[in-house]
């Protein structure tokens, strides 16, 4: 069941202090789909999930979920529909990682309300799905790089929304628990409909399980489509400035990002 919502961002612009990051922006989120947001560092992924996620208020334009500007609509009511895991998150010092994931049931829960068999099943879940199980009992700040980040995706999970924006999920993981934690999402988006929105530095990992790849450059979308049609020697040479081949990957049947090298001007034009 696809939840059909609609995230769009219009003329976007985005900065901090006297920088501007994202300039006149405009973008569509395919509901229920998979998109992946790549580009080269300090382009401005990062910047953009944050106002997306109402973290970071625009300049001008601005980011419209289902018709109300995200900055207008109460923050527990988009709680409810939209999640964020940020690039860096930090725990308070000494929480376990039952209780962290536990967090993610505050948007569904009323003022001094009691825990429910819901909120149980939520967090238990969400511990399953991204292996944590056994480590509930655990604080959150003894854990290793890559359990902090499984442990994050599952208070991400026990959100239960409809729309889950995550920066970089992969971070500190190794290639095995890189690939568990896409499969999760590409199995939590056919499973449930949920719309996914993720920021890579993969490009073959993004092409591989997006079904929808934005790619970004002087603050603005360079291109968005089907991994086919984004992931070209063109768009990797506009966007990242790496000269490269692209073939058919033999597993997943997707395009294959073979680097050459970075552009150089020549000597006639130094």
């Amino acid at each position: 069941m696809i939840a059909a919502h609609t995230l769009k961002a219009k003329a976007l612009c985005l900065g901090y202090r006297d920088l501007l990051v994202i300039d006149a922006l405009e973008l569509v989120i395919p509901p229920g789909r998979l998109t992946a947001i790549v580009g080269a560092n300090a382009c401005g992924k990062s910047t953009l999930l944050r106002a997306m996620s109402r973290l970071l208020a625009p300049r001008s334009g601005e980011v419209v979920l289902d018709g109300k500007q995200v900055h207008r609509i109460p923050t527990k009511e988009l709680a409810r529909t939209l999640g964020l895991l940020p690039q860096t998150p930090i725990a308070p010092d000494g929480i376990t990682v039952a209780d962290l994931v536990g967090r993610g049931r505050s948007p569904h829960r009323r003022p001094l309300s009691r825990w429910s068999r819901a909120d149980d099943q939520a967090v238990a879940a969400a511990l399953e799905a991204t292996d944590t199980l056994d480590l509930a009992d655990r604080a959150v700040d003894e854990l290793s790089g890559g359990q902090r980040q499984r442990v994050w995706i599952a208070m991400a999970l026990a959100q239960e929304t409809d729309l889950l924006l995550l920066d970089e999920p992969t971070t500190f993981l190794d290639v095995a628990h890189q690939l568990e934690v896409l499969d999760l999402l590409a199995e939590l988006n056919r499973d449930r409909g949920t719309t996914i929105i993720m920021v890579l530095h993969d490009l073959n990992l993004a092409a591989r399980y997006a079904d929808h790849l934005v790619a970004i450059a002087g603050g603005r979308v360079h291109s968005a489509g089907p991994a086919e049609a984004v992931l070209t020697p063109a768009t990797i040479r506009a966007v990242f400035g790496v000269d490269s081949q692209v073939i058919v990957d033999p597993t997943s049947g997707r395009p294959l990002m073979l680097p050459i090298g970075r552009r150089r001007p020549s000597p006639a034009a130094a």
